[in-house]
Order: C-alpha cells, then sequence, then structure tokens
C-alpha cells in the first residue's frame, strides 16, 4: 500500500477558498484521508479524536494563529510527534525562525503551485 493511501492530513485554513486550493492540491495528488478545521481550536478538537499523520495549517487566521496551534500540539503528548507544515503569505524570517524553533517540519510560502506542496509534504513524510 501507497504511503498516500496510509497517510491521514489535517488541513486548517480559515478561508474556504485556501482551504478548498490545498484540499484539491491534496486529492490530486491522490491522498483521500483529508480533514479539516477552520481555526485552531477546531482542530485541537479534531486532533483529539481522531489519529492524523500531517497537519498543514495557515498561519494567518483569528483567534489563534497557525503557530499557537503549534506551541499547542507540541506541548500535548498525544500531538507533539505529529507533522506540521505551515503556509503562509508572509514567510518573514521571524514568523519561521519562530516555527523552527516551535518544531515546524516544514512551510511553504502562498501562491503555491500543486507541485511545490507535494515536495513540502515529501520532504516531511517521504515519497508519495
Amino acid at each position: 500500500m501507497a504511503l498516500r493511501d496510509q497517510l491521514r492530513i489535517l488541513v486548517v485554513d480559515d478561508m474556504s477558498t485556501s482551504r478548498g486550493l490545498i484540499m484539491q492540491a491534496l486529492d490530486a495528488m491522490g491522498i483521500r484521508q483529508v480533514g479539516y478545521a477552520v481555526d485552531g481550536p477546531g482542530a485541537l478538537e479534531v486532533l483529539g479524536k481522531t489519529p492524523i499523520h500531517l497537519v498543514i495549517s495557515d498561519y494567518n487566521m483569528p483567534g489563534m494563529d497557525g503557530l499557537q496551534l503549534l506551541r499547542a500540539m507540541r506541548t500535548n503528548a498525544r500531538t507533539k510527534g505529529l507533522g506540521f507544515i505551515l503556509i503562509t503569505g508572509r514567510a518573514d524570517r521571524d514568523v519561521i525562525e519562530t516555527g523552527k524553533r516551535l518544531g515546524m517540519n516544514n512551510f511553504i510560502k502562498k501562491p503555491f503551485e500543486p507541485q511545490e506542496l507535494k515536495a513540502c509534504i515529501e520532504a516531511v513524510v517521504g515519497r508519495l
């Protein structure tokens, strides 16, 4: 069984258009086990109930941004080892350095091409 058939991904983005583009790209890669949350607290709720391998989260979200979600994940025994990719429109040094310090596995800058997202994911989980 191919990795893409087993991989369970959670997409976290408050913008339905962005979330849809990410999920569409994942579907085109053959990744079918994809869930979503519209914010950080919703993501933590899903992670508490559902086994997930990789979280792909937007940075800029109201209430709890992507780095705050990452911090919450890394301080929870159940979610601290999950893969985490940050998607951001502003990949400035502070955001990226903070993400790395918190245990971010990779990041990608918006806008991105589906092939770039695939390479970003493969750098974290291996060849799809």
